[in-house]
């Protein structure tokens, strides 16, 4: 009798002719399932003889599980074969870890979110409002205004940067030192770009001032260094085949760029300006310093202070001081969150949207 390992069979139609081919042994396409199954059932059996809790019960049964389907593994298909069914587990284990905080988040804000969402809640602001009522009108706008600015400072000015680091600066030491600069600002705090807009305009306007612009030039600060390196990349991407066909042609260099350069990168810019304005959109820090608080509605960003969906949550989360629950503040604090949420989400999907408008053409 063969081995396993070596069956050999007559393939159909061979006709006898003397060819064969080595058919390997394969587990059922149900063993992965049968095995969790298995595994989940003894761990929760030993989590519960042994005193676990539902974490412990978890752990027991992926131990369970890794080591019980290699080694069926190998005793059916080989060590090559269980290699990569061990390596399929780990990897499917990193993918189910790194989802988890997000799927927790994602649940803990729409499970106390969403009781706080209404029409008043979103149309009204906090003017006048004392206990409970109100709403996040005015900190919906003073979020759309202050990011709105922020990204029309930052994008021409990290836009133009990259442009002169890919295309012009190519190896000079100024294109040096500018790299190493957008490097060091892209690990700037966030407070540390506050107490630079607090300090610049208590030089220009005197203490004490407050405005939704200064907490624009914060933002700004924090995205001009994200907005270069994702359009550095962008533009490395660029195969120079298509910048030498335009200058064979005779296309000047600032018109090979305009017309032929950023409209094949425009989507992969896009998607890393939008990336800038989700990391800015939840700042807190910088917004406290230069824009302060405010419970009414304020459209002008260079005339005091104004509301932003942060500085909202964070003030009615502390409002009344860190050992005080109320009830009321803290679900408008998670209606909040859950706004700004959708807020970054939504500007997700407008920018993949641009993306696929503005991306290259295929066929």
């Amino acid at each position: 009798m063969s081995d396993l390992q070596d069956r050999v069979a007559d393939p159909a139609g061979s006709g006898g002719s003397g060819e064969h081919t080595v058919v390997q042994p394969q587990l059922p396409a149900v063993a992965p399932v049968l095995v969790a199954v298995v595994a989940a059932a003894a761990g929760i059996g030993i989590g519960l003889a042994l005193g676990f809790d539902i974490a412990g019960i978890v752990v027991v049964a992926w131990l369970l599980g890794t080591l019980a389907l290699p080694i069926w593994s190998v005793v059916v298909e080989g060590t090559r074969q269980a290699k990569d069914r061990l390596a399929t587990i780990l990897v499917w284990t990193t993918f189910a870890v790194a989802a988890l905080p997000l799927v927790a988040v994602m649940y803990a804000v729409l499970r106390r979110g969403l009781p706080a969402i209404d029409g008043q809640f979103l149309t009204y602001s906090m003017d006048g409002v004392l206990g409970e009522g109100g709403g996040i009108y005015h900190a919906i706008m003073g979020t759309l205004i202050v990011t709105g600015l922020a990204t029309l400072i930052s994008v021409p000015i990290g836009v133009m940067a990259a442009i002169y680091l890919v295309e012009y600066g190519k190896g000079n030491r100024l294109a040096r030192v500018l790299t190493f600069l957008v490097d060091v600002m892209t690990g700037i705090p966030s407070i540390v770009a506050g107490l630079f807009a607090l300090a610049l305009f208590t030089l220009i306007f005197g203490p004490g001032v407050r405005m939704g612009f200064g907490g624009s030039v914060a933002l700004a600060v924090l995205m001009i260094p994200i907005v270069v390196r994702a359009t550095e990349e962008m533009l490395k991407l660029v195969p120079d085949e298509l910048r030498e066909a335009a200058y064979a042609l005779g296309v000047p260099k600032w018109r090979t760029i305009t017309k032929v350069v950023l409209p094949t990168s425009a989507g992969g810019i896009v998607t890393g300006v939008t990336l800038a304005i989700a990391r800015v959109a939840g700042e807190t820090a910088p917004l406290l310093l230069i824009v302060g608080i405010f419970r009414s509605t304020n459209f002008n960003p260079f005339d005091g202070a104004m509301a932003t969906l942060p500085v909202y949550i964070f003030s009615e989360v502390t409002r009344g001081g860190l050992a005080q629950y109320v009830p009321f503040q803290v679900e408008r604090a998670w209606g909040a969150a859950l706004v700004l949420i959708v807020i970054v989400m939504v500007l997700n999907i407008l920018a993949r949207i641009i993306g696929a408008i503005f991306a290259p053409k295929k066929g």
